[in-house]
């Protein structure tokens, strides 16, 4: 499995131009994600607002990324729902088509926490070029020691956003 994911993060290595831990206290984290991707914001845009076609199953609840889905409106739900379940992983706050999505999110294990998490997805347009950083901010109280899963939340943060980058540029 280990390999797997370290296979997939090479393969998306020359989409990501930086990937960074910009803070990290026992009560809060900042990451960042720079991917250039060789396609026009729209696309990416497009790809964005459909999880269920580059979210990585295994960091889902059903195990099935075709049980996400992401509605595009102020208070939509980024949203997982199987056989008579379902969770809410965010929920749409600010939102600026082709350029900005803002989710409230608390992401997989960080749910529990009852913890505060933003994630921002800014996309630029240049000559058909789109770069798209993601920042993803989080805050809690300090016995949740964010500081030390500062460096996970960042690569599994890598490999989310690495699968909407690699499949917005696909031909």
């Amino acid at each position: 499995m280990r390999q797997a994911i370290f296979a997939g993060a090479l393969a998306l290595a020359p989409l990501c131009t930086h990937a960074e831990v910009k803070s990290a206290t026992p009560e809060s984290m900042l990451t960042e994600h720079r991917f250039t991707i060789a396609a026009p914001a729209t696309r990416v845009w497009e790809t964005l607002l459909h999880p269920e076609r580059w979210w990585p199953a295994d960091h889902t609840w059903s195990g099935k990324r075709e049980n996400l889905s992401l509605d595009a409106s102020v208070g939509g739900c980024f949203c997982e729902r199987w056989d008579g379940n379902g969770v809410e992983h965010g929920r749409v706050v600010m939102l600026m088509p082709g350029k900005l999505l803002r989710l409230d999110a608390a992401l997989g294990p960080l749910q529990e926490l009852a913890i505060s998490g933003v994630i921002n997805v800014a996309l630029e347009e240049k000559e058909g070029t789109t770069t798209m950083v993601v920042t993803h901010r989080v805050s809690g109280d300090a016995t949740h020691k964010l500081d030390g899963l500062a460096p996970i939340v960042d690569q599994v943060n890598g490999l989310q956003f690495g699968n909407l980058a690699a499949e917005a540029a696909k031909p």
